[in-house]
């Protein structure tokens, strides 16, 4: 369990559409408005969970081949997103929010997220927790998930609040790329050591 809490908190954390979507809102229009936006981003990646659960996750289970493949596609995701964030240079990867979104917004973002779908196929279907019990699972996980994504959702809508107010330096920017970009080799190294284990 312990395990796939820590992978749920540096997939989560780490930058992807979502995250760094929310701290743009949050840097653009305000706290207000990032809660919002969350709020949608929330409803929309419990729906992209429950698609993952009842169809990828059956496909998935049933065939050791094509949850490999899955695997590999997810984990080759993260890293190229990982490469991404680390050599963005000295730019902050924020995405600037052109106009106010809302809730809305929130949810049709997760749909079309690869992200999203990356990471939720990885937890629920790469750490066997109750491997005998797959819906009490699959029900932990989704609490597990929900008890860490909130937050961090909540952090990175005030760090982009907060962000906005300083004038870093560009290596201070470049650290804090390197940074994010770390955290995602910390996830997939974990993924890889929790598949080799089961």
């Amino acid at each position: 369990m312990f395990t796939f809490a820590a992978a749920v908190f540096f997939l989560i954390i780490t930058p992807g559409p979502g995250v760094l979507s929310a701290a743009g809102v949050g840097a653009a229009y305000g706290m207000r408005s990032g809660l919002r936006y969350v709020l949608g981003l929330f409803i929309g990646n419990i729906l992209v969970i429950l698609a993952v659960v009842t169809g990828l996750a059956a496909l998935v289970l049933a065939n050791p081949l094509v949850r490999n493949v899955l695997f590999a596609l997810s984990t080759a995701y993260l890293l190229y997103l990982a490469m991404r964030i680390a050599f963005a240079g000295s730019t902050l990867a924020f995405r600037p929010a052109q106009s106010e979104p809302g809730v809305l917004a929130g949810i049709l973002l997760q749909p079309i997220n690869p992200k999203a779908y990356a990471v939720n196929t990885a937890l629920f279907s790469g750490f066997a927790i109750f491997p005998d019990a797959l819906v009490v699972e699959a029900i932990w996980k989704l609490i597990v998930v929900n008890l860490i994504w909130v937050p961090i959702h909540v952090l990175w809508v005030w760090l982009g609040v907060r962000l906005k107010a300083l004038n870093l330096a560009r290596e201070r920017q470049r650290l804090i790329n390197y940074a994010m970009a770390g955290s995602m080799l910390i996830v997939v190294a974990l993924a890889v050591f929790a598949e080799l284990r089961g």
